[in-house]
């Protein structure tokens, strides 16, 4: 099952951040890299822009509009993520335990998420389709 870790960590303004505490939290994300590649788990992982180059799109009136900024207004922000396809959920969370979640500048958290399988969810769709008639 593929698991979508997501890193939440709270950026800080002043965004200046120790070079040593920086280059930990480097090494940090290249322990759980390279780690889960050699499992063989790794699918993706990268780190996000901060939240202040974010664009949200909404639906108004049915049509787009854009907003700048974050989804939502939180404390902590979606930093990054990895995509690891685990055996099961144990194994998702015991990678999740590895990663840095500092990255901003202040602790936070990772959540993790089991990714839906389309083709799965296109069948599961159908079929409950086909039982409403």
């Amino acid at each position: 099952m593929r698991y979508m870790l997501l890193i939440y960590s709270t950026e800080r303004v002043d965004a200046n951040t120790d070079p040593a505490e920086a280059m930990a939290i480097m090494q940090g994300h290249k322990a759980v890299m390279e780690g889960t590649m050699k499992a063989g788990i790794l699918r993706a992982g990268e780190p996000l822009h901060p939240t202040s180059t974010a664009t949200t799109v909404r639906h108004e009136n049915g049509k787009p509009i854009t907003i700048d900024g974050p989804f939502a207004e939180t404390k902590e922000q979606l930093a990054g993520y990895y995509i690891l396809d685990c055996k099961d959920l144990d194994e998702a969370i015991y990678w999740a335990g590895q990663i840095p979640t500092g990255c901003k500048g202040a602790p936070g958290c990772v959540e993790v998420r089991p990714i839906m399988d389309i083709p799965k969810l296109e069948e599961a769709v159908l079929h409950a389709a086909k039982q409403a008639v």
